[in-house]
């Protein structure tokens, strides 16, 4: 796409340094979430706990660099549990937003539900 020298080396940024900007706006996302209270709270935990895989995939590709002398990715056992982490904060995103919506649906079909008017069976009768 970049066809000119010039403009690859201007806009080529490594991904170590895209990694770490792109954690500014993740933190405003979780700042506003936060803010909102509208968030359900097992999904702002689970929200919460993307930053924890970050905080173990640095060191984790560290020691995969040093160790193994290749990246993270290539590491399988360590790859995996790093990864753990990011599928047990995306379990709870998905938990907290389905109980808030069947919390959500509940109230909302207990208060379209019909309650017949209140007859006995003797005033039936003497109809």
């Amino acid at each position: 796409m970049l066809s000119s020298p010039l403009l690859a080396h201007t806009f080529s940024v490594s991904k170590e340094t895209l990694f770490a900007l792109s954690l500014f706006p993740y933190l405003g996302f979780l700042w506003f979430l936060t803010r909102s209270r509208q968030t359900p709270r097992l999904a702002l935990m689970g929200f919460f706990g993307t930053l924890v895989f970050v905080a173990i995939t640095i060191p984790a590709g560290i020691y995969a660099q040093v160790t193994y002398g290749d990246v993270l990715a290539n590491v399988d056992w360590l790859h995996g549990g790093a990864e753990l982490f990011l599928t047990l904060s995306n379990v709870l995103v998905v938990l907290g937003f389905r109980q808030a919506l069947k919390e959500r649906s509940g109230t909302a079909s207990s208060e379209t539900i019909i309650s017949p008017s209140p007859t006995s069976s003797s005033e039936l009768s003497n109809e």
